[in-house]
């Protein structure tokens, strides 16, 4: 069965997430289809791309699949994991991505739609990052992501608590450009991706590129790139990084003790 849906009706294409029994949580193996239908459809030249779940769906996406997350000693967010290039991949197409979001946005899946152009939302829609609840010290291209969407004391609130946004204060924080009922969703999003298709393909591209530029245009010296590291390091080694792995495949409370 494939993990990951492809539709292309001449202009627009569509990418659905297919992992129901799983809440659609990225494995390996999701990510690279998803990979595959990216490259797919910037070589039939869409001019805007959507990323959805399936119609109605509690959970767009759980994020990562906690079980493939590697074991203490490895980076579990490295530059060549799948996971890294999907986001770069979206960032980087020559074309709009937007997220049509129903249902829960979580971890990576929250940080997939944070990596789209635009977000739009059902009701149902929440938003939740949460590494600290498995011991996972999140990438630096990540907390930008989040820095450039939300700002400091949001992306604080959202990495330290790991509680989910609702729709309503997603689209107050400029997370989601509109929050659209569950029955015109559909609708609304593939209107606005029409109208995106019948604008000039090209400076849509330019722009997008420039945009990708500017939010990535923070300095960052080769000393803190390194402490960063250093510091993440300290996390994926640690006795906690594997006691949110175990707590979660045995569906209970972690109890971290900090080292």
């Amino acid at each position: 069965m494939s993990l990951i849906l492809t539709d292309f009706d001449g202009k627009v294409g569509t990418i659905a997430f297919n992992r129901p029994e799983k809440r659609n949580s990225f494995s390996a193996d999701m990510l690279k289809e998803l990979i595959a239908a990216l490259d797919a459809l910037e070589h039939k030249k869409a001019r805007a791309v959507i990323i959805r779940a399936q119609k109605g769906a509690k959970v767009w996406s759980a994020g990562m699949d906690i079980s493939e997350l590697p074991d203490p000693g490895r980076d579990p967010l490295s530059y060549h994991d799948p996971i890294g290039i999907a986001l770069r991949i979206i960032k980087k197409f020559p074309a709009p991505v937007i997220a049509m979001v129903e249902g829960g946005a979580w971890g990576a899946g929250c940080d997939l739609c944070f990596a789209c152009d635009l977000a739009i939302g059902s009701p149902s829609a929440t938003f939740a990052i949460t590494p600290a609840k498995v011991g996972v010290p999140y990438n630096s291209t990540g907390i930008l992501n989040f820095l450039n969407i939300v700002g400091m004391r949001i992306a604080k609130e959202m990495f330290f608590t790991a509680t989910p946004l609702s729709a309503v204060r997603a689209h107050h924080l400029g997370i989601l450009n509109h929050v659209v009922p569950e029955a015109e969703l559909e609708r609304f999003t593939y209107e606005m991706a029409g109208q995106i298709a019948d604008n000039s393909p090209l400076a849509i591209s330019v722009i997008k590129e420039q945009l990708r530029h500017l939010a990535g245009s923070f300095p960052l010296n080769p000393e803190t790139f390194e402490r960063i590291q250093g510091i993440r390091r300290q996390a994926y080694d640690s006795e906690d990084y594997l006691e949110g792995k175990r707590a979660f495949l045995e569906k209970r409370k972690p109890k971290f003790v900090g080292k």
